[in-house]
């Protein structure tokens, strides 16, 4: 399904326009729909990229951690674009997609170690609204990761709130980019769609 575009998407010009369309062709096979929302606001959009940079160079989390948080949230949330391009990265990344695959169904799956369930699950209760985190659930992770690998996990959490709500609100839906994946991505867990 096509995006919605609730925010009217922008016709991307200029010379800022083209290097930012090159690279994002080339990097990702196509403009992602956000970044014709962003471009009504400059500023914004590349606050966004900067932000993205740098968060791209954080190694306190294992980078398989950090893709099932993010994809766990974006199932929580609903975000259909944040799924798909979440399951293309992981893809691009060499991570084991039979794994990927399952963590919007991770409660009923038995491919997840003991530490991947806690933080598919703590990723889970940072999504809810209330929130859900407990103090045992935070003492656990650190415990096993360290404490600096919670607080990366904790904002790469929160990161993927920011982005799978603002790309739900603007109505941007799957663009297709996890069709280069063998296996399609599961369908969410009653628990997490509240059935």
């Amino acid at each position: 399904m096509p995006s919605t575009f609730r925010i009217p998407k922008a016709q991307v010009t200029g010379l800022y326009g083209k290097v930012m369309s090159a690279y994002a062709r080339r990097t990702y096979g196509q403009i992602p729909d956000n970044a014709y929302v962003l471009w009504h606001h400059r500023d914004v959009l590349k606050a966004v990229l900067r932000l993205e940079q740098r968060v791209a160079k954080w190694r306190a989390l294992d980078p398989t951690l950090k893709s099932y948080a993010q994809l766990a949230s974006a199932g929580v949330i609903g975000c259909s674009w944040c799924l798909d391009f979440g399951y293309f990265l992981a893809h691009n990344e060499g991570l084991d997609l039979a794994k990927v695959r399952e963590v919007p169904r991770w409660r009923e799956s038995d491919v997840f170690s003991p530490l991947e369930r806690e933080v598919l699950e703590y990723a889970e209760a940072m999504s809810t609204t209330p929130l859900t985190v407990t103090d045992e659930m935070v003492a656990r992770l650190i415990d096993q990761l360290g404490t600096e690998a919670v607080v990366e996990l904790t904002q790469m959490v929160a990161l993927e709130n920011m982005r799978s709500r603002f790309n739900s609100a603007a109505g941007l839906q799957s663009q297709g980019y996890s069709d280069v994946c063998e296996l399609p991505l599961a369908v969410p867990s009653a628990d997490v769609m509240g059935s």
